[in-house]
Parts: structure tokens; sequence; C-alpha cells
């Protein structure tokens, strides 16, 4: 028997987004702090304090508003915006600490709405109160959202009863200061809590910003809207415009209605000056009961979307949704956590926490609008457009009010949003959709070549093993793997070349992405391409020249010489080219016995230098590769190198010992030894000590018969080797 397919209520702007952002704004800090903050700044301080509020959230509201009409936004609200734009990594480390501290806010909101309750009856039981309202707000919560919309609309409505209460009580005659008086920068004489010591701009700023934080309550619906595109930016817009209207207007209203003593020192003089106390308690109650509504849904959905996407622990059992599409799973966690929290009864110490989340998760919804602007990528086209500038006015202003409301508590939210990302980047979590961190990546790459181009001849301090290799026996590659990783790792590359003439029925290409990726499984970044050529030099030859413009190219050209190459006419012509385009050479003769033994011991064969044993510049001949490699696989083979040079008269033996010996030095080569012989070169070269593998310098002409002799007289692997002129191992 089949399941029915899930049926989701989806929501429209005004119940989906306008409602429960417009109910957040309009909390209990209008109604029981808005007074207080008049009453310390004067009217022209706190309407300064409400721009200034409203203009940090409106910057990152129109930050999202763009983002949101340029992606296909899931469930979770701000943390499908940041994981859809820098990976599951980042989101997660905003979602993590955001889910966590809504669910705090849940609990302050209960509390808060427990003092109102005790203003009317302050003989019940605090802790009961509590409980009551945790309960309903639950069972709301957990029937379905399209209840908690409803009941926020109740809400709404008992709001707006309250705001006509205060409208009948202006023109019923309350407002009896004088305009002059109430036209007035404030004195700032503090609060009862600190008896009325003093304060300034930025404390009262600090208490009362949090009234303007609530513009991701919509945003938190992104899941179950009809249409997210256009109901995120245009509920949360228009609520952010009507409640900075009505904090405007109720701040010139009680500004005119009380005297300045009665507002430093009576919380509740909203009550006592308007039309209809009683009502004003109401509003109280219920803005605090709706923003607990509007928390502790959008958090039971941010949950649902990181179990979504297996950043969490057990994610498969929160990404269960009820046959209506309720993330009912997620909100009996979110109930345990807030639960909770109500038996620490006191969140003073943690509150601030709540604040700071948000604020940094409005930061980071600027950065996710900076890096797609700056980025310049195509698929960057939103909808709702915005200028440049406003991203950048939020992400300061988050930055700014963060660090006024508590600069300690400030640095402490950063370090839980860095240790929860640390923890999520090595989980190696599966992003399912593409965010924009590749092009983040290759905008760095082309600012990096861009000012290093007319640099690039004089790399050799940055110098890295960067490999072409030519392929057209699979097997051969295969054998030489290990040997090719040693030399590239840890931040060299591999460029795998395919050459062969075209078939229909070819199966090289998808065989050198499967070995490529091998390398990138073992720490080594490696690619792969197949050029169709009817020659083997020819079709090397041009990958070498097309590589030529590119920025990051390969240095150097690996060959692994085998039975069957045609030394003159595929692999000579190679070797000359790569010459002429200034590309090291390592030409590989694996010893079909020896094999690469150990691989303890490299000996590197230093030529005859005629009475030139001096080092003094950084020119050191046809060597500097030699050593490079030498040393690369002396790291990742914990070897040893032996540097090993010929002389024909005893005249020079003492020179080249020194030369050795500077040598060593200068290219900072520790624990490196040292020989030097006396006789004909081919003769030593079989009384040289025994070696794993044998490197030796290649000669202009590049002779076969130099080659084949080396191999068998040393009866070990060979490495032939010719600089291109652009390593140093000195530098």
């Amino acid at each position: 028997m089949s399941t029915p397919p899930k049926t989701i209520k989806k929501f429209g702007t005004l119940g989906g987004v306008f409602t429960p952002t417009l109910l957040t704004i309009l909390g209990v800090i209008m109604y029981l702090r808005l007074g207080w903050v008049v009453g310390n700044a004067g009217l022209l301080g706190a309407w300064l304090i409400i721009i200034i509020s409203f203009l940090i959230t409106l910057c990152t509201a129109l930050s999202m508003s763009a983002i949101t009409t340029n992606i296909r936004i899931g469930a979770g609200g701000a943390y499908a915006i940041v994981s859809q734009a820098l990976g599951l990594e980042v989101g997660g480390s905003l979602g993590i600490p955001r889910y966590i501290s809504q669910g705090l806010a849940v609990t302050m909101y209960i509390f808060g709405f427990r003092e109102g309750w005790l203003g009317i009856f302050p003989e019940h039981n605090a802790f009961l109160i509590d409980i009551i309202v945790f309960a309903s707000l639950f069972t709301i919560a957990y029937i379905s959202a399209n209840l908690a919309i409803k009941t926020q609309f109740i809400i709404m409505g008992i709001i707006v009863l309250s705001l006509v209460s205060i409208v009948i009580a202006a023109y019923d005659g309350s407002m009896q200061q004088p305009i002059s008086d109430s036209l007035s920068w404030g004195s700032f004489k503090g609060s009862a809590e600190n008896r009325y010591s003093g304060s300034n701009f930025w404390i009262v700023f600090a208490v009362f910003f949090p009234a303007a934080t609530g513009i991701m309550a919509g945003a938190n619906m992104s899941g179950e809207l009809k249409d997210p595109k256009r109901s995120i930016p245009t509920g949360t817009l228009w609520a952010i415009g009507v409640s900075f209207v009505i904090y405007m207007l109720l701040a010139f209203w009680i500004s005119r209605s009380a005297t300045e003593q009665e507002l430093l020192t009576n919380y509740y003089i909203m009550v006592d000056k308007a039309y209809f106390g009683p009502i004003i308690i109401a509003g109280i109650l219920g803005a605090t009961f709706s923003s607990a509504l509007a928390s502790i849904v959008g958090s039971s959905r941010i949950l649902y979307a990181m179990g979504e996407h297996k950043v969490l622990p057990f994610s498969n059992m929160l990404a269960t949704t009820s046959h209506s599409g309720q993330p009912r799973n997620a909100m009996m966690v979110t109930g345990i956590l807030i639960f909770f929290t109500l038996l620490l009864r006191n969140l003073n110490a943690v509150a601030p926490l709540v604040t700071l989340f948000f604020l940094i998760t409005y930061a980071m919804i600027n950065i996710v609008v900076i890096i797609e602007q700056r980025l310049g990528l195509i698929s960057y086209r939103p909808v709702f457009r915005i200028y440049k500038w406003v991203p950048y006015l939020g992400l300061i202003s988050s930055i700014f009010a963060m660090f006024i409301i508590n600069p300690s508590i400030s640095l402490i939210s950063i370090a839980i949003v860095l240790m929860v990302y640390w923890y999520l980047s090595r989980q190696n979590l599966e992003t399912p959709f593409e965010d924009v961190r590749s092009g983040l990546f290759v905008a760095f790459a082309e600012w990096a070549a861009k000012h290093t181009w007319g640099m690039k001849k004089m790399q050799q301090r940055a110098w890295k093993a960067n490999l072409m290799v030519p392929v057209r026996d699979v097997n051969g590659l295969r054998g030489t793997f290990e040997f090719l990783r040693n030399i590239a790792k840890p931040k060299g590359s591999i460029k795998l070349l395919g050459i062969e003439p075209f078939t229909e029925q070819s199966k090289l290409i998808e065989q050198l992405e499967d070995i490529s990726a091998s390398f990138r499984i073992k720490g080594v970044f490696s690619s792969s391409t197949v050029i169709h050529a009817d020659q083997f030099a020819n079709g090397i030859n041009y990958g070498s020249q097309a590589l030529q413009g590119a920025f990051f190219r390969p240095n150097i050209m690996f060959l692994n010489l085998q039975d069957h190459d045609d030394y003159e006419n595929e692999l000579k012509p190679v070797m000359t080219e790569s010459i002429r385009l200034e590309i090291g050479i390592l030409l590989f003769n694996l010893h079909s016995k020896a094999l690469l033994g150990q691989r303890n011991t490299i000996n590197v064969w230093v030529s005859e230098r005629k009475g030139n044993w001096q080092l003094g510049g950084l020119d050191i001949g046809n060597l500097d590769l030699s050593i490079l490699v030498a040393y690369k696989l002396k790291m990742n083979w914990e070897a040893r190198i032996r540097l090993i040079t010929v002389v024909d008269n005893l005249e020079e033996e003492t020179e080249a010992k020194m030369f050795l010996k500077t040598l060593t030095q200068l290219a900072r080569l520790p624990e490196t030894l040292t020989e030097v012989y006396l006789g004909n070169f081919t003769d030593m070269v079989t009384k040289a000590p025994p070696a794993d593998l044998n490197i030796f310098g290649m000669q202009d002409a590049l002779p076969y018969d130099f080659i084949k002799d080396m191999s068998q007289k040393t009866n070990s692997s060979c490495l032939f080797v010719r600089d291109s002129g652009q390593e140093s191992i000195l530098a």
C-alpha cells in the first residue's frame, strides 16, 4: 500500500512573514522600556536610537531580500541562506548557535510573560505560570504552524487594540507636556538598578536595540511559504517600515504624556497613560507570547533543516515530518531544550548571547551578499536589487552594534561560531546543493594570477612540483602511481595527459579520471584530459604548447621509459620541445627486478664541473631539479640523500669535496652524505654504494645509450633529469 503524499500547508506574505516579523519587533521592549529610553535620551536621542537600530536591521533586511530572490531557499531561513552560499560547514556553524539562542529566547519571552502576569496577579506561582505558558506554546506549535499563525492573528488584534487605546489617550488629552520640553536631548540619568548614577547614549542604545532584531521571524518560515522569493522581501520590509513608524510615534506620544521622572522610574508608564490600561497589559502578554511562539516555531525549522542536511547527529530522526509536513521530531527536541532552560530560572548571564547571535547572523548574511557581488558571477542576478554599499553598511553596523552591546560576550559568541565551524569542517559533510565557494576560490586564484603574472619567471622560492604525465598505457601509469605521488606530495599537482587516436569506444578518459581521483584521495591534486592524436609525440607537444598561456601550467614533464617506447621518434622530440618551452624533464626508467627497493637511499650524481667548483651565485648548472626531486622523495620516503661526483684528476678532488659540502649547507640539506671519486665516470658508477634510486643529470644531446648504460651499471631504477632553468635548490 503506497504512502499518501504529505500535504504541507503553505503560507502567504501576510501570515507567513509580515505578522510574525511585526509581532516580534513590537515586543515587550516597546511596552516596558521605550518610556525609559525616552526618559534617559530625550525625544531627540530616542529618535536617533530608533533610527540607528532600524537602519542596521534595514540594511540586513535588504541584503536578505536580495539573496532570497537569487536562490531557491529551503527550510531554515538564515541557516539556509548561508549554507547555500558558503557551504554546510559555515551554515552549520551559524545555525547551531542560532538554534540554541532561539531556544533561550523562547525561555526569556516566557519569563517576560510571567513578569507581566505577576503584575496583575502577584499571588500566582511563578514556576507554574512558566510551565503553563510553555505547555500552551508547545501545544500550538506542535499541532501545526498554521495554528501558530492563526494564534498570532489574534495577538495582532490585541496589540492593535492597545495601540488604539494609546491613540484615544492622545486625543483625550494625555499629551500635556510642552513641546519645548519633550523635543530635547536627554540627561541620561540611568535607572533604578544603578540608583540613577548616570548612563550614556550607547548604554541606552544597547537596551533598546534587541527590539529591532526580529526581522528573521518570517525568514525562519522559508520552507513553508508559497513564494518565499516574494514573501520574505515584501513581508520583512513592510514589517520594518510599519514598526519603525509605530516606534517613532510612540516615542513622541510618551515624551508629551509623561515627565522625565515618571519615564525613568515607572516601567509601566504606558499602562498608566493609555486610555484603557488593561489592554496595554494584554498587549504586553500578547507581545511576549507571540515572540515566544515565533521563536519556538522558527527554531524547530532551523533544527529540521540541519537534520535534512545531515549536519547533526541523529539527522534522519530530526528530518522526519508528519503527514501534514510538520517537523514534529525537531519540535520535540526543541521543547526538551526549552524545558531544561526553564529550570535555570535566571538567564541574565546568557541573555546577551541571544541578541549577539542575531547580530552575527546579520553580519553573515551581509558577508554572503558582499561575496556574491564581488565575485561577479552571472549566477548572481537577484530580482530584488540593492546598492553595493548596502551590505557593507549592514556588516559594519552589525559588528559595531555587537561590541557596543557587550564586547566580551561578542568575542565569546564569535569564538563559539568558530569552534562549531572547526568541528563541522572535520565531519566531511556532503553538501546537497552547489554553493559559491568554488567561485570564491577561483576568484582568489584569478586575483593571485593577475598580481603575480609579471613575476611568473621569478618563482623559484614558490616552486612546487607540477607534473604533466603523458599516458597511453594505463598499466604503466599504475606502476608509477606511488612514485609520482611522492614527487608531488604535499603541495604539488599531477596533470594526466592521455594520448590516443580518436575512437568511439575509448575508455581512456574514464580510466584517467579514476586514477586522478585516487591521487586526490591520497592528498595530491590531480586532473586529467585526453588529446586525440595519431602520433604520441605530437599529442604531448600540442598539450605543452597549449598550456603555455595558462598561469598554473605544469613545470615538469614526466616520461616513463618502457620497453615498447620508440625513444628517438617518440620521447626525444618531446624532451626537445620541453627544453624549448622551459619545462623540466624527468625521464624515469624503472628497473624490472629492483623496482624502487626499500626506498632508503637516493644517489644524486653531480657532473664534473671542469675546474668550476666555486659557488658564487645561484646557478649550479643542471642540478637544481635533481636535488629538489631528491629532497621531495627523501621527505616522503624518510630516506637519505647521497651526493656523488667523479673527478678525473687528484688536484680537483679537494675542490669537489668543498663544493659538495658548501652545496649541502646552502641548499639546507641536513644529514646528506657526500662522495667524491677519482677516475672514469662510467667505471665509478659501478663502484658507487648501492641506492634504491639513482638520479642523473641529462646531457644536452639526450643520448639514449647513456640512459640504458646507467640503468644497467647501477642495477637500479634511474631518474634522468633536465632543468627548466626556473628552479633553484639554493632559493
